[in-house]
Order: structure tokens, then sequence, then C-alpha cells
């Protein structure tokens, strides 16, 4: 197909998905999903906001000197400070882009800036030639452009593009457009900037009202050319167009739209799980594309179609994003060949320690479980992933927990890793979870509040796993934690271990650069 029908696909997990309340990810987690990413296809992954904290600066760093193949991105306020920390951070990556902005609807110029619509246009003008001085890639975004003065917005895009911004991103910051409005707004963009022709149009949707995707396919219908998404539609407040909502329509409905990206479908489910567990943010079961419901069909009628023909009641063949049936299970006498092979279907290549570590692990589920699933597999290879990228201060030695009818009681063994000691203590609680927790909590002797608790079978049959999402506060910040076993008490306290050791490691960091207030795109 021809260039001009290609839809780039601008990630912003790590940046604007990272800002939804308790998805705070740590370097290393950072680090990971930008790799899995660029096995996507994405083509630009915007890392991070570099002067917001170091260790934001710290992780955009990284991504850029390690990830190859997509453009990396870093975001940056409309002054130089935050351009050259951008700069600085971008530095290694082979492909690099700033992506600059300011606001420009009255509402901002008037209570947040205090910027006449003349001033604005100067300060965008000089900080997107000041940004062209470090690399010829410049990203320009007019924040809150849904809300503006429509020719205010088309004279500072034609400013803009003259100072040298190659793409210009029209945000629906606040999910307030509907996709009649955003599609005529696109449209007239096109008519009422001379040189647009010489920038990529780009649109970053907010999905506040329910219509991120609706909105983002608008603006592709009358001529953008780029979608900003994240993985599961991640993002501040509902958050904002999902990365995988926007890919499968496009694929799907190609012949009706006549564009394309260049997205790995495959790699969907996998990278959607991997954010899910990373960030804490559980998929909703009937989410589209991604969700455990999504190709699940219940009705008679439905699953008699299926199986005659799938095209009657399925669109999308699972396995083009990465779905994979699992008709033979493996089972306790499955040999670490067989283990690697199916792994290696489901797109994990592990190195032979990794795969050792696995292998483990797996053992210790198929003698529970007799036969252990592709979703098992994969929760398996999260879970040693996990570890690898959370630095671990206490380990789970013993549990054991009385409950019935009498005072749920916990007693729970740790071991702390920095000084080899082991910690014990006996606890009560309202239930079993809060009796470990009260218990976990006595040990580690961290002041911390339970937030939120989740737990979800992993695959159907009294044998499942559970998997156990957790959040915690400590000074107003907030630190998730996940983990999955056959006992749901076991998974609850790894979990909340999970939580305890990212705070753990966050406290001694301190004290760092504080991160201040990201403003939204």
């Amino acid at each position: 197909m021809k260039s001009e029908n290609k839809v780039l696909i601008f990630d912003t997990t790590l940046r604007d998905g990272e800002q939804s309340p308790g998805a705070s990810l740590n370097q290393a987690e950072k680090l990971q999903i930008a790799h899995s990413l660029a096995r996507l296809g994405v083509d630009i992954i915007e890392a991070g906001f570099p002067y917001s904290s170091q260790g934001d600066f710290e992780a955009v760093k990284q991504i850029a000197q390690e990830v190859k193949g997509s453009i990396i991105c870093g975001l940056a306020r409309a002054n130089k400070a935050d351009i050259e920390k951008a700069a600085q951070s971008l530095e290694p990556a082979e492909k690099k882009r700033i992506h600059t902005f300011i606001g420009t609807s009255d509402i901002h110029l008037e209570h947040k800036l205090k910027l006449t619509k003349k001033q604005c246009l100067e300060k965008a003008v000089e900080m997107v030639k000041f940004a062209k001085s470090f690399t010829e890639d410049i990203e320009f975004s007019p924040e809150d452009a849904g809300r503006s003065n429509p020719q205010f917005l088309f004279e500072i895009l034609q400013a803009v593009i003259e100072a040298g911004a190659t793409t210009v991103n029209i945000p629906d910051t606040v999910g307030y457009i509907t996709p009649f409005e955003f599609g005529s707004l696109i449209k007239s963009i096109k008519q009422n900037v001379p040189n647009i022709n010489s920038a990529i149009i780009s649109v970053h949707c907010h999905n506040d009202l329910g219509l991120a995707t609706a909105n983002s396919l608008a603006a592709l219908s009358h001529g953008a050319r780029q979608v900003e998404c994240t993985i599961n539609g991640l993002g501040e407040r509902a958050g904002n167009c999902a990365l995988e909502e926007i890919v499968m329509i496009l694929k799907t409905r190609e012949k009706h739209f006549g564009l394309y990206s260049q997205i790995n479908t495959v790699e969907i489910a996998r990278t959607s799980h991997l954010v899910s567990n990373l960030t804490g943010f559980a998929v909703q079961k009937n989410k589209a594309i991604v969700g455990a419901n999504a190709f699940a069909h219940e009705s008679g009628i439905h699953q008699d179609g299926v199986l005659k023909n799938k095209s009657t009641y399925e669109i999308i063949d699972p396995e083009q994003v990465g779905f994979k049936t699992n008709r033979l299970p493996l089972g306790p006498r499955s040999g670490k060949h067989a283990l690697k092979s199916r792994l290696a279907e489901l797109g994990y290549q592990l190195e032979t320690q990794e795969l050792d570590s696995a292998y483990i692990k797996f053992k210790e589920l198929a003698d529970k479980k007799k036969q252990v699933s592709d979703k098992d597999l994969i929760s398996i290879v999260d879970e040693k992933q996990r570890e690898s990228v959370t630095e671990t201060f206490f380990a789970l030695e013993r549990l054991q927990v009385a409950c019935g009818s009498g005072l749920p009681t916990a007693s729970v063994e740790l071991k702390d890793l920095k000084t080899n000691t082991s910690l014990k203590t006996s606890a009560l609680g309202t239930g079993p979870v809060d009796a470990v927790y009260q218990a976990i909590k006595e040990l580690v002797n961290i002041p911390n509040e339970l937030i939120e608790f989740s737990v979800q079978s992993i695959t159907e049959g009294i044998d499942a796993q559970g998997e156990v999402t957790i959040r915690i506060k400590h000074q107003n910040k907030i630190y998730n934690g996940h983990a999955a076993n056959t006992d749901i008490l076991v998974a609850s306290a790894k979990a909340y271990l999970n939580a305890v050791n990212k705070l753990c490691a966050h406290l001694e960091r301190i004290p760092v650069i504080q991160g201040q207030i990201v403003e939204e795109v």
C-alpha cells in the first residue's frame, strides 16, 4: 500500500499511561515494557517526561540507549529547561524525537499560563526552533486543542511548522469532543493551514466520554496519519485511545478505511498482559481485543455457528492478536524441551538461566494442577520477569493461616534479604487475608495503607491459579503488587510483598529530585 496510507502508531503508555493513579513503574519495568513495544512494532515510543524527575530522566535515557527500531520520544513543556533535559536523555537513541507542548485554549491561556495569544505563539515558535537545534524530529502539541479558538489554532500550527515542527499533534485533552466535531476540526486544519502538508497530523484523544477510539478514527478519515495511544487504554482519568483497538480496527476494516499500520499484531496479547501485570491494572473481562471474554461464546447459537465456521461470530482470529489455542496442555511429565518449545510458540525466548527458573516453577505448578495451560505458562514467565525487575528486600519463607468461625490468625515468616535474618510473627485479622497482611505489616515495619485488593482466576476449574493485584499507599504515593498461586493466601502474601519491595526500593532512593506535576497533552 502507499506510504500516505500508513498510520504511525505513537505509544505513550510509559508517559501518559503511567500517569494513571497507582500505575507508577520503576526503571527496569519501564525498560521491559519499552522492549515489548519495540517487538510490537510501534513507530514511536514516548518514553517519559525527562524533566519531571531524575528517575524519569534515567529511564528515558536507558530506553534510548537499549531499545532499537522505534523512534524514542521525550516530552517537554515549551521551555528551555524541559527541552534541554529531554535532549540529554535522548542523546543515545538511534532515532529520537522531542515532543513539546503549550496550552492554546482560552481557559489555559488565562488561568494556567497567564499569557496572551501573541505571547503563546511567540513562545511556541521559539521553543520549536530551540528543540530543532537538538534533533530534526520535532512534534508540537497545542494542549487542549479541542477547546481552542480555531483561528488561533490554525495560526499557531502554521507558525510552528514554519519553525521546524515535523509533526503537529491535535489533542482532545479533556475527552470532550465528539467524532463528528473532531473529524471536522481535522478537516478544517487541512483547509486552513497553508503549510500543513509539510507535517504529519497526529491526534491524542482522551476517553472521558468513551469516544477516544472513535475520535481517532474520525481524525484518520479526514487526513490525520498518526495516532497517540496506550496499551489497554491506560492514562489520565478514563484513559486514552487503546492501541489494540485502533490497530485491529484498521486491520479488520482495511478495505473500508484504506489505511494500515506496521504493528505486529500477534504481540498484542502478550504486551497487554505484561502492562497489566506491571502496572497492576487488570484488564476487564469484556475489554475489546484483549479481554478474557473477547473470543468467548456462551450462547448455544453462537457456539454452533463458530463450530461450523468461525467467521459466523468471530471477526478476528484470536491467533491474530496472540491468543494461542492450547489443545495439548503440558503436565507433570513434560520435560524442559517441551516447555521451551511451548514458550517459543507463545513468543517467549528465554535464556538458559531463565528457562531453568521457569521450569522449576512449572514443575511445582504441574504437580498441583496436572495440566498446565498456556495462560498458566504466561503467568509463570511474567512472574519471573516481574521478580527480575523488582529489587527484593523481603521474601516469603512460610505462611500458616487458621480461619473459620473463630478469629482468623496468620503466622508469617519472612526473610530479610538485606540483613539475611528471619522475621516471624502472628497476627489476627477480620479475615484470613487481613490477618496475613497485618502480620507482614508488623514485620516490615513501614507504615502503609492497603487501598485496593482484587483476585481473579487465570483459568477455569477448582485447581486454577489465582492472580492477586493490590495497591498500598505510603505518604500519598501508591505502589502496586501482583502475584499468582494456586493458593490464594500465598498469592495474596506475595502480592503484598511485591508492593512492599517497591516501597522499600523507593525509600532507599530518597532523596531524589522530586517530580513536578506532569501536565497533560
